[in-house]
């Protein structure tokens, strides 16, 4: 029997165990997959929106800067063109008017570095500038046979005569079936601060680069001019603007952004690594994975305490199931033990009284002797009447208690009719007086003389007091043991018209938090396997039925009064 019960307690605890693992991998998945995929979509379409703003950013500044150089390009070539409209060849190879062009030039730009006149050899006819370059020919330098072919050439960066790195913008003009060339250097300072002048947060940076890949203005984070660019640059298609990742020669990723100039055959470059442009998708990273950490640690720990609460209260539900078909299968056993114990009654009452009739003849019998004077008085005889009188004493007591116990048991519906409390009480204490006193409890009995009856079921105000009467008892046992107890049953008229009944014990009494759910239904201050916790609950609904209140009062380890109110007979 031990190793059954073992056996199903531990399929029981399997079982709420099984139920503990769904019923959490339910609650933590249901929320938590939408939490994530809301999430998740929520920051696919954040970062899309962030980095087609940084691409269309990116842009745009190259666009602008881009034409801020074709325009710087323009302007200074639209101003050798107009000294080529103005002036002829004879005017400029006379240094006096070159350094009067010169200088009027370099007051419309300081970009100017130098301007001279060639003539269609290539030879250096006039100058001015800081260097000494008349009379040296540039027949055979790629600048000068361009220009003789197009009309107008802008170089890239080269050393030339001067061994420094610079570029220069040249026009041809045609005169009496001859050419003759206006050439001027540009600062190149000037022009590389004109290109760097990109700001973009805290990495960005922009220069040149020539269809080689050569630098041709410098770049804040490493390349002189004329170096050949050690990364890998995707040129764009003509005209356009290309975007794209790329890591540089130490692993540093960058966002690219590339165009070719209108004017020269120059390739604009603006690049910004990749953490400073997408900064704040970082922190939306960084955002997102905090909500995700705070956002499922709440929905766990909700789970969690969810869980524990269902599963504790179908634990609850379970035991109070179990405890509830326990507490009917003995209701049941106690209505079969009644109903037996009626027919017990009832069977026992036929012959007591047969007994009482046999001894009603004796005494009749007894008498007419006497009175014949067959039979003398003597002390025998006397012992004899006494006797039969303790037979009758004891008759009649089997007979109250047979039908005390044919009352209880009765089952019939309720029948209110004025109940004398002077007389009932007393009645239904009688039940449980042997039993106080087997257990050395003071029974007593306070009903006030002027008592007013009350109206209601006998049978039912019965099986109140006997519940109040045996826990009381209890309660006594359970801190005095088998002496020092005491029981009080009293009853009296109320100055609101009203009677009452009360019963008092000097048992182990009620603290302040029982007393507030000592009628609810299976709650008991008992031991388990000693209390249903049902008898005050339907004490407390019979009560309320015949209506009235019922009421406890009470102190630990002091005692407990039970105190019922009923209103008095019309």
């Amino acid at each position: 029997m031990w190793r059954l019960y073992k056996r199903q307690e531990a399929m029981t605890k399997n079982h709420y165990a099984t139920m503990r693992r769904t019923l959490l991998g339910v609650m933590i998945l249901v929320p938590i997959i939408p939490f994530i995929m809301i999430l998740a979509v929520g920051y696919y379409y954040f970062a899309t929106s962030l980095e087609t703003s940084t691409v269309a950013t990116m842009k745009r500044i190259v666009e602008d800067h881009r034409q801020m150089i074709d325009s710087f390009l323009e302007e200074r070539k639209a101003d050798l063109d107009f000294i080529l409209h103005i002036y002829h060849y004879g005017d400029l190879a006379e240094p006096g008017n070159l350094y009067d062009v010169f200088e009027q030039l370099q007051k419309e730009s300081q970009a100017f570095v130098d301007l001279g006149v060639f003539n269609e050899e290539g030879i250096h006819v006039t100058y001015q500038g800081p260097y000494k370059l008349i009379g040296r020919d540039y027949s055979q330098e790629t600048w000068f046979t361009q220009v003789l072919k197009e009309g107008c050439y802008i170089s890239d960066i080269f050393l030339g005569f001067r061994r420094v790195p610079h570029f220069v913008i040249a026009l041809a003009k045609e005169e009496a079936g001859r050419k003759w060339v206006l050439r001027a250097t540009i600062d190149t300072y000037m022009f590389n601060g004109l290109v760097e002048k990109v700001r973009i947060g805290q990495t960005g940076e922009a220069y040149l680069l020539n269809s080689k890949g050569i630098f041709q203005t410098e770049r804040r984070s490493g390349g002189n001019l004329i170096d050949k660019d050690p990364e890998k640059i995707e040129f764009p298609a003509s005209g356009g603007i290309k975007t794209f990742i790329s890591e540089d020669i130490r692993g540093d990723a960058f966002l690219y952004a590339t165009t070719w100039l209108k004017n020269k055959k120059w390739l604009l470059v603006v690049r910004q690594q990749k953490s400073d442009a997408f900064g704040a998708l970082r922190s939306a990273i960084y955002l997102t994975l905090l909500v995700t950490l705070l956002g499922g640690g709440a929905i766990i720990g909700t789970a969690f305490y969810l869980t524990d609460r269902i599963v504790g209260r179908m634990e609850k539900m379970d035991e109070d199931r179990e405890q509830l078909s326990g507490q009917l299968i003995r209701a049941s056993r106690l209505a079969e033990l009644g109903e037996m114990a009626a027919g017990f009654a009832h069977e026992i009452n036929n012959p007591i009284q047969i007994i009482k009739n046999e001894q009603a003849l004796m005494e009749v019998n007894l008498t007419e002797l006497k009175e014949a004077g067959e039979i003398e008085e003597s002390t025998p005889l006397e012992e004899l009447e006494d006797s039969l009188h303790q037979i009758s004493l004891q008759i009649s007591r089997c007979a109250q208690i047979t039908q005390a116990i044919l009352k209880f048991g009765r089952q019939t519906e309720p029948v209110s009719r004025d109940v004398d409390l002077r007389e009932f009480i007393p009645e239904v204490t009688s039940m449980v007086a042997n039993k106080a006193s087997v257990h050395g409890i003071d029974l007593k009995q306070q009903v006030a003389e002027g008592t007013p009856p009350i109206h209601g079921d006998p049978g039912q105000l019965q099986q109140v007091l006997l519940n109040l009467f045996n826990n009381a008892i209890d309660a006594i046992l359970a801190r005095h043991g088998p002496q020092g107890g005491e029981l009080v049953v009293g009853a009296g008229a109320k100055e609101d018209g009203k009677v009452k009944i009360f019963v008092s014990d000097n048992g182990t009494g009620i603290g302040p938090e029982d007393q507030k759910k000592i009628f609810s239904p299976f709650y008991t201050t008992k031991p388990v396997g000693k209390g249903t916790g049902l008898g005050l609950s339907v004490c407390f609904g019979i009560i309320g039925k015949m209506g009235g209140t019922m009421e406890v009062t009470g102190e630990e380890n002091v005692g407990t009064t039970f105190t019922i109110t009923l209103p008095r007979a019309a």
